[in-house]
């Protein structure tokens, strides 16, 4: 899978879907479609992620800037 081609198919997608509520101007791939591009990739690698642990979810979330 050429990640490059599944991103632009999968945010010119988006795009049409939400073309009324976007302002005309440049936008970003949003997260949701690049991390989507990016395990489907792994997937076809046989490369899996581990996922954080609730613990360790909490912890990086607790802080508010670098440190």
């Amino acid at each position: 899978m050429d990640m490059s081609f599944a991103n632009q198919a999968l945010c010119l997608e988006y795009l049409l879907k939400n073309r009324g509520e976007l302002d005309p101007v440049v936008h970003e791939v949003p997260a949701r479609i690049d991390a989507e591009v990016g395990r489907l990739k792994l997937k076809s690698m046989n490369i899996s992620i581990d996922k954080l642990t609730q613990e360790q979810e909490k912890y990086m979330n607790s802080w508010e800037e670098g440190t």
